[in-house]
């Protein structure tokens, strides 16, 4: 048994060490730049809390600090890290796909281009979506509430924590519609199979958006409802890509009967 799996455990190894390998190189070129990807990632905290100057004269002194003392350098090794690992998506992405190859046919196989270029884009979309739209209503609200009596003093290493859980929830969840196409593409899904699960899959959602967001309705509202859209859009794709056939659709139909019955 283990020789039958032995060159699928050699082909992961090599997988999984041309990604950690890219991961360090990202890493090293983000460390270098890692002030200017730090003032990209505090911007919407500077911004809210200079909204806070502007509402609460108690709070104009509200400002970001560290209570540690190496607290600067950890935050740059974050920054370093979250952005090698966007940097690296493409090759990672990549090395998943040549891992599951073999067990593909060759039409299959060709689609290696789309799933890197579409992973990586929905995935960029998703933090641009969460960089440009969630955070600035989220930290507004959260920094805002209660400024009046409290002075906002936000630590910079639970700041970057949050934020990258925030970005990497958003673009993990915008990849839906892409894993949606190519498990429909190989024949694990079809559209019925979606729509059946679609009750259920409002509550996943509502979960996953409470898991990966701050603890504040606004911004869980602003996750699960592109959610919502991205799992009725996948429903329309994988409809395109592997429709249910007739007899699909008669035994689901003889299922529901029976649980009715």
């Amino acid at each position: 048994m283990f020789e039958n799996i032995k060159p699928h455990l050699v082909e992961l190894r090599k997988r999984l060490a041309i990604s950690v390998l890219t991961l360090i190189v990202m890493f090293l070129v983000a460390f270098y730049f890692h002030e200017p990807l730090l003032e990209w990632i505090i911007q919407p905290l500077n911004t809210a809390l200079a909204e806070v100057g502007k509402k609460s004269v108690h709070a104009a002194n509200g400002m970001i600090t560290t209570n540690q003392v190496g607290g600067a350098f950890f935050v740059a090794i974050k920054v370093a890290f979250f952005t090698s690992i966007l940097a690296s998506l493409p090759m990672i992405l990549a090395q998943i796909w040549l891992f599951v190859a073999p067990g593909l046919y060759a039409n299959e196989k060709k689609m290696i281009i789309p799933f890197i270029i579409g992973g990586t884009v929905m995935f960029g979309v998703g933090v641009a979506f969460a960089y440009y739209i969630v955070t600035p209503f989220g930290f507004d609200f959260l920094i805002t509430f209660g400024s009046f009596k409290f002075t906002p003093l936000i630590n910079i290493e639970d700041y970057v924590g949050f934020f990258t859980k925030i970005m990497f929830g958003f673009g993990i969840a915008f990849e839906l519609p892409i894993f949606a196409y190519f498990l429909a593409l190989l024949g694990f899904i079809n559209d019925r199979q979606m729509i059946a699960f679609f009750k259920y899959a409002i509550v996943i959602i509502f979960i996953v958006a409470a898991l990966l967001t701050p603890p504040d309705v606004l911004t869980q509202l602003l996750m699960a409802g592109p959610l919502l859209i991205l799992y009725g859009i996948s429903i329309l794709i994988v409809k395109a890509v592997n429709p249910a056939s007739d007899e699909d659709k008669e035994e689901e139909d003889e299922i529901e009967d029976e649980k009715s019955s």
